[in-house]
């Protein structure tokens, strides 16, 4: 090399200086990619190529996919007479090592390259996305568990992320189920066939059940000739997994799963990547069991809500006992007034109150005497002061129980009018509330159709009339028009 450097120009010389003080390593090349020189830096080409580079041509010392890329740069530059930037890795054993180089002319038939050893730059760079990819997957792990994320969402985000991260071609969690006391699949991905869709394992029963009872990780480099572990499907071979790493899901000291990893090529995690997939695991189990309490009480609450209506039908049908005539009615107006609200674009959680109201709307009547309430001709005045009580018994009835105080509206107040001529508190307008004012719609209604024991039935017709003459009086005239619509098309 130092006999070479006597033919160099001034040019190549400082080049060759450049590269001794700051130790690159240095290519003289042509045109076409002859190799004419090789000078090694501190980190040089030679652990990979030994001293066989000058008179050879680079098609035939590198990497194909590198060797286009050389060519196609060492082209731009004898075309345009620029210095090119070009960045590379060349394997080594098991390591990979990365070059900056640049490509610069220094004359028609000759380009010098020199690089730089960016290995370790390259190798802190990817630890740092390795390590910001984990930050983001514990992030998107703790945003499911503040969110209360469908457990079967959460896994397949889990296993979305993990993958990534390792670079798994396939994994599956099984999760413990309490009654059983067996691991069961809950969610996969990258399997080729329905592998472990259907399994339930023992505690302590291959891998996952040791990952599960000894509540540690496992990773098994070579997993070929030992696949009767995997028992569990008969089509497990078909997969030709290579490695297998399992960790337990543990949250608050209990088990609650084991989370699969499977790859066809030889894959060792470092520690780093170990003590992530601990820590990552670890979330993972809190995370199911949130989405697991969050489901329970989402079912304790549907079933509490259950047992409310159950108490509410209970109050309805004891009203019911008494006045017979009441029971379809009641249903009746229920339907209409829930139909109503709906169509005038009601909340869906506040649909829920408005059919308890309307089922209770009568409730008060159960401390009505039996000889006012079935009176078969009109009331006294002092009957009529007792009858007009109810709604106000409807309410010392109901408001001590503190999940119907939304439903109250309808059993205080069905009986006002628009025009503040109604009862028990005179309101008018917009001060009665909404849902007595479609109560009051439908109740009227129905109540007209029906035959009672002081009058016959009327017409439809008769009906329709009644309640257009009454509109901006019993009615609020804003609402009549939709409650109209709702009758002829919904066939009331």
């Amino acid at each position: 090399m130092e006999n070479s450097l006597v033919n160099l120009s001034s040019a190549e010389q400082a080049l060759e200086a450049i590269r001794q003080i700051y130790g690159v390593d240095s290519l003289l090349l042509t045109p076409d990619g002859l190799i004419l020189d090789y000078g090694a830096g501190d980190r040089s080409f030679s652990p990979i190529f030994s001293d066989v580079l000058p008179n050879r041509n680079i098609k035939d010392v590198f990497p194909a996919h590198l060797a286009e890329r050389l060519e196609q740069a060492l082209q731009m530059v004898a075309r345009t007479g620029n210095v090119t930037p070009l960045e590379y890795a060349l394997p080594d054993s098991n390591r990979e090592y990365w070059f900056d180089a640049r490509l610069i002319p220094i004359s028609d038939s000759r380009i010098i390259l020199i690089a730089r050893d960016i290995t370790a730059c390259r190798e802190i760079e990817n630890k740092m996305k390795q390590q910001m990819q984990q930050l983001a997957i514990l992030r998107s792990i703790d945003l499911a568990i503040a969110s209360g994320l469908d457990l079967n969402l959460l896994l397949s985000m889990l296993l979305d992320r993990i993958t990534v991260l390792m670079h798994a071609d396939a994994a599956t969690v099984l999760l413990l189920n309490p009654k059983t006391n067996l691991l069961e699949y809950a969610s996969g991905k990258g399997f080729r066939s329905n592998t472990f869709q259907y399994t339930r394992l023992k505690l302590g029963e291959e891998y996952a059940g040791r990952v599960a009872l000894e509540r540690k990780l496992i990773h098994l480099p070579d997993i070929r000739a030992d696949q009767i572990e995997f028992a569990r499907s008969p089509l497990f071979r078909q997969e030709n997994f290579v490695t297998y790493s399992g960790v337990p899901l543990v949250a608050k000291g209990r088990v609650l799963g084991v989370l699969e990893m499977f790859h066809r090529s030889p894959f060792t995690p470092d520690a780093d990547l170990q003590d992530f997939l601990v820590t990552a695991a670890g979330q993972a189990a809190i995370a199911v069991d949130s989405a697991r309490m969050f489901s329970q009480l989402q079912r304790s609450n549907i079933e509490l809500s259950l047992a409310y209506d159950a108490a509410i039908e209970g109050l309805s049908r004891a009203l019911d006992l008494r006045d017979k005539e009441t029971k379809e009615h009641t249903t009746r107006v229920a339907d209409m007034t829930v139909n109503l609200a709906a169509r005038l674009g009601v909340e869906q959680s506040a649909l829920v109150h408005i059919r308890r109201g309307a089922v209770l709307h009568d409730v008060g009547k159960l401390a009505i005497p039996d000889q006012i309430l079935f009176k078969p001709g009109p009331l006294a005045k002092e009957e009529w002061e007792i009858m007009r009580r109810h709604p106000d018994i409807a309410v010392e009835l109901l408001s001590p129980v503190s999940y119907l105080e939304p439903a109250l509206e309808i059993p205080h107040w069905h009986h006002e009018k628009w025009d503040g001529t109604g009862y028990p508190d005179g309101l008018d307008h917009d001060d009665i509330p909404l849902a007595a004012r479609l109560f009051a719609l439908a109740d009227v209604y129905d109540a007209l159709l029906s035959k009672r024991p002081y009058r016959s039935a009327w017409s439809k017709g008769d009906v329709l009339r009644y309640m257009e003459s009454e509109a901006g009086k019993h009615f609020d005239p804003n609402l009549l028009p939709a409650f109209l619509d709702l009758v002829k098309e919904g066939g009331f």
